[in-house]
């Protein structure tokens, strides 16, 4: 009688490249963690990742948390994820273990009314709302705006991983969809052009670009970049970095790139990332172009 007859795949957001505001959709909070599916048959719970594997056992808090809930049937979509102090969602201290894990939940599937995937995200979380009732463990994902911008703006000062932007009439489907929108929030930065690494498979010239920030006059390693450039950029710039070759690292800090070649510092990089990890690189940089205007000692980091 409690039996879901179902189990789904994960509707999926696409990318997209600038946020927006269009009437009718919802803007929501982007969590950097891990998708679970949640379904509540009676007193069993299971908690499904994306790609089907159980893992009710890695998470029994949570599994307690949805047990508790009163409806006797239930399948709900959402995020394991972990909060650092500043309650912002990183998937680092997921993967390492830190923190409490909590399920931030943002669609419900089927309640013990029936099938709610053809009914519109309004209706569903209408019932999410009805159902769930936050927890130690258990919380409804943040919506940050019904206006795009507005949300944009509250993430980037927040320092969140982006926005998902949802149209409140779409149904649920098992693939990624134009219904679901996600937009990251980059930060942008200059960084010192330290070196580079060899091109791999069908690239020519060079495959990443080593960077580093200036500290108390050492160029401290901030990681690599391998993306944001065509044909022409990259030609352009191997070009430019022919009479900087140099034999000895110009990074105070270690480089463990094998097949470097190292640049004497004075070129500067601007790039976009998402935001520096614990151990101090850049997470999802993007090359955007060459600074002819800053220093390179000049090029510090910038705290956000």
């Amino acid at each position: 009688m409690n039996t879901i007859p179902f189990r789904v795949s994960p509707m999926l957001a696409t990318l997209t490249d600038a946020p927006f505001a269009r009437p009718n959709w919802v803007f929501e909070e982007k969590y950097d963690g891990v998708r679970m599916l949640a379904y509540k048959e009676g007193t069993h719970v299971s908690l499904i990742s994306r790609n089907a594997i159980d893992r009710t056992a890695r998470y029994p808090e949570i599994a307690t948390a949805i047990q508790k809930l009163k409806s006797k049937a239930l399948c709900i979509d959402g995020e394991v994820v972990v909060f650092d102090a500043k309650n912002i969602s990183r998937f680092q201290l997921l993967q390492q273990g830190k923190g409490h894990p909590q399920y931030a939940v943002f669609d419900c599937l089927y309640t013990e009314e029936g099938n709610l995937r053809k009914k519109a995200l309004s209706l569903r979380r209408a019932a999410l709302e009805r159902a769930v009732k936050p927890s130690a463990s258990l919380r409804l994902s943040t919506v940050l705006s019904h206006d795009g911008l507005k949300a944009f703006q509250i993430a980037s000062k927040c320092g969140l991983e982006g926005v998902v932007c949802k149209n409140l009439a779409s149904i649920y489907v098992e693939k990624r969809s134009k219904e679901w929108l996600k937009v990251k929030v980059h930060q942008e930065d200059e960084f010192v052009i330290g070196g580079f690494t060899q091109p791999t498979g069908s690239r020519q010239y060079f495959g990443a670009l080593l960077l580093g920030v200036y500290s108390r006059d050492q160029l401290i390693y901030a990681g690599k970049v391998g993306t944001g450039f065509d044909g022409e950029i990259l030609a352009a710039l191997h070009r430019k970095f022919q009479p900087l070759v140099r034999s000895k690292a110009p990074f105070a800090s270690a480089v463990r790139e094998p097949d470097a070649t190292f640049l004497s510092p004075q070129l500067v990089a601007q790039l976009s990332f998402t935001e520096w990890t614990k151990d101090g690189k850049l997470r999802h940089p993007v090359y955007l172009g060459l600074r002819d205007d800053k220093k390179p000692k000049d090029v510090t980091r910038k705290e956000s």
